[in-house]
């Protein structure tokens, strides 16, 4: 919907001009504006515009009439039109042949018709049609928004856009995934999005602003196998939701009206967007709180709860190990980058966001339902199980996630509890009970970084059990405190001392070894213990008294 040259040389204002050249282009060339140029041109001619001369300057000098005709050929002019009959008699068929070959249309008004009735009329007309156009433009708006708004999709987006603009159209999202095509060739994209090989060329930005509108300055264009198309970036408040790609068949179709079409279309693209990540992130708070409800409340698993889960897109009937990690930031903090976006070691919440990628990533590539929620520091993951030992498939699953999160995310160490299916009404809760159990006592035995498992910490809950007793602590305070305040007074170690040499089963050589210590010095050590304790270390009640309340007292110093 533009002013054609065709439909100016019809005005009543034309009736007694006469075109020259390029009589079979009048309906395709379009007019933006209307001006009076003399020599020199420079740049005050811009592209479409119908230029009205006399000619004044060049009379008589047909080598300076050509050049001036040269200079609005370059500057992509619609239409030249001389007014005869006072500076220029007739044109020369020099300048006749140099229009032609360059398809400008060339028209002679009489030397009577006045060029300011012309410029009005024409301004009028210019005026009627971008009004037109702007009015048709704002309906193409409204239809996009209402589409967004009446719960349509992307698809019914594109196929609005391509009603209107008549190019094959492709939207993807931030993550190259496509999600509507109108047209488009999918070879192209495949290339473009690295999926097949290519050479996708991006041409320089100072060769694509081919027009005044301001949405050419975010445009990128780009040659694959010798064709070309254009990108507009989706962009929200500062974030890049994705991208908008069109395909026309000459830049000549990038008029005003096309560039306001995709101007409105980034909008409503944007719109949905936003609405769709609303949704989304909606749906993750739901499906967060639910799965930290099931692990952390004593919740029993009823006909119920199992019919609010598969509305959210899970089954709680299939068994499930329960895995508790902990998630320490290491004291050298570091950068994260991930496509292009910087992100400090403290954000939260995009820390979750790309642990909880490889999660779902890891049980798809395992085959394995996954359910997983975040707790500050604490990451719960409930893993679907089955007849493989519960060992083999945590270790498979975490050695999936952790290949690739000590990349991403090289400032965090992880540790990890882990707790196999439960029986039961309570059974998900009982399992993050256990799992939670065996990360707090690995932490313990181990320190960070380490994967327990709750079947082999069997003998630590034993002593935590009985430490509870108070007659025992007694006797373990009794035991221990002559060491502890030789060890605080003389800031030696003799506990940590007892602790490796009944590691190597009293062999003295191996314990001074390790604890890079003369062999007398570890001597005088050890009866330095037995002196204080009272204990014999060759008496295996005495060592099994002293072995138990050093256990005892760890335990109770970590917890």
């Amino acid at each position: 919907m533009s002013l054609s040259v065709k439909d100016i040389v019809q005005l009543p204002i034309m009736k007694t001009s006469k075109v020259r050249t390029g009589k079979e282009w009048l309906k395709s060339r379009m007019v933006e504006w209307i001006s009076v140029i003399e020599v020199p041109v420079e740049n005050f001619v811009r592209k479409n515009e119908f230029v009205l001369s006399t000619g004044i300057g060049c009379e008589g000098d047909n080598l300076l009439l050509e050049k001036f005709v040269n200079d609005i050929i370059d500057s992509g002019a619609s239409v030249l039109a001389f007014a005869t009959g006072r500076y220029i008699n007739d044109i020369p068929d020099r300048v006749i042949e140099l229009a032609n070959k360059h398809h400008l249309v060339l028209i002679e008004i009489p030397w009577e018709v006045r060029f300011g009735e012309i410029l009005q009329i024409v301004l009028e007309e210019i005026h009627k049609e971008k009004q037109g156009e702007r009015q048709q433009a704002e309906d193409v708006r409204q239809e996009l928004i209402n589409c967004v708004l009446h719960e349509k999709g992307l698809e019914d987006i594109s196929s609005i856009l391509y009603k209107h603009i008549n190019m094959p159209i492709a939207i993807i999202d931030h993550s190259g995934q496509l999600r509507a095509n109108k047209k488009f060739n999918e070879e192209l994209l495949a290339v473009f999005n690295g999926e097949k090989k290519g050479t996708v060329q991006q041409i320089p930005s100072s060769d694509v602003l081919y027009s005044e509108h301001p949405l050419f300055h975010q445009m990128k264009e780009y040659l694959v196998h010798n064709h070309i198309f254009f990108l507009l970036p989706i962009v929200n408040n500062h974030h890049n939701q994705g991208s908008l790609l069109f395909h026309p068949v000459d830049r000549e179709k990038l008029t005003t009206f096309v560039m306001n079409v995709l101007d409105h279309s980034l909008t409503a693209c944007a719109l949905y967007f936003v609405k769709e990540n609303a949704v989304e992130l909606t749906e993750v708070r739901l499906k967060d709180n639910f799965i930290l409800e099931l692990a952390q409340k004593y919740s029993e698993v009823t006909t119920q709860l199992i019919s609010k889960a598969q509305l959210l897109g899970y089954d709680l009937a299939r068994p499930y190990l329960c895995l508790v990690g902990e998630m320490t930031h290491n004291d050298r903090k570091k950068t994260l980058k991930v496509q292009g976006e910087s992100l400090g070691s403290s954000s939260l919440q995009s820390r979750n966001y790309y642990l909880q990628k490889e999660i779902t990533r890891a049980g798809k590539n395992l085959r394995r339902r996954t359910m997983t929620t975040f707790d500050e520091d604490e990451v719960i993951i409930f893993l679907e199980a089955d007849n493989q030992p519960y060992m083999e498939t945590a270790n498979q699953f975490l050695d999936n996630i952790e290949e690739r999160l000590y990349e991403l995310l090289s400032h965090i160490t992880f540790s990890w509890g882990i707790a196999t299916h439960k029986d039961g009404h309570y059974a998900f809760h009982n399992s993050y009970e256990e799992a939670k159990t065996a990360l707090k006592i690995g932490k313990q035995q181990k320190g960070l970084g380490e994967r327990t498992f709750f079947s082999d910490t069997r003998i630590n809950r034993l002593l935590m059990a009985i430490s509870q007793e108070d007659a025992i602590a007694t006797i373990v305070k009794d035991t221990l405190q002559p060491l502890l305040d030789y060890d605080e007074k003389r800031q030696t170690d003799l506990i940590y001392t007892f602790i490796i040499y009944n590691k190597y089963k009293g062999n003295v050589s191996q314990t001074a070894r390790a604890l890079n210590l003369h062999r007398q010095s570890l001597l005088h050590r050890l009866r330095n213990i037995e002196s204080l304790t009272g204990l014999s270390l060759v008496d295996s009640d005495d060592l099994f008294l002293l072995e138990l309340s050093v256990r005892l007292w760890m335990l109770k110093k970590f917890s």
